[in-house]
């Protein structure tokens, strides 16, 4: 699984690249089939929806149970260049997803072990595998390049 991972990460970096084109935070997601074909991709689109949902993940997985007609993601692995925010995790476990690959922790709001832990809970009926640290210095560098020159502003 690392080396689709490491080729998937690649993929999510590029919705990174296009969320940062945006104006927005660079953060890419995609979500593969049992085969591991690209299902879903997204980036962080809030600023431009005006939506709070759009998180790079929300919109990847709402565009593979768009292309599967369903919304159960069974089978599918969900990557995103950061670790999910309490509403992705909880979203990947409501999707059924088996797997969330990440990049760069988030320290200040992961829910994907860092600050918490949503996927892993035992209470919950489906607790997809966590594949962490994935490309995480090429993930983490691009959003501390973004903050350091928005800061700078």
């Amino acid at each position: 699984m690392l080396a689709g991972a490491v080729a998937a990460m690649r993929r999510a970096l590029r919705e990174a690249h296009r969320a940062l084109e945006d104006g927005e935070i660079p953060v890419g997601a995609v979500v593969l089939d049992g085969s591991g074909t690209v299902i879903g991709t997204g980036h962080n689109d809030r600023e431009r929806s005006a939506d709070p949902t759009g998180h790079a993940e929300i919109v990847a997985m709402r565009e593979a149970a768009a292309a599967r007609g369903e919304w159960r993601l069974s089978g599918c692995t969900l990557v995103v260049t950061l670790e999910p925010c309490t509403m992705c995790a909880g979203a990947s476990v409501q999707a059924r997803l088996d797997r969330v690959v990440y990049g760069a922790v988030d320290p200040k709001a992961g829910a994907v072990g860092s600050l918490w832990d949503v996927v892993r809970d035992r209470r919950l009926n489906h607790r997809p595998e966590v594949i962490a640290g994935v490309l995480a210095d090429e993930c983490g560098a691009l959003l501390t390049e973004f903050f350091t020159h928005r800061r700078v502003r």
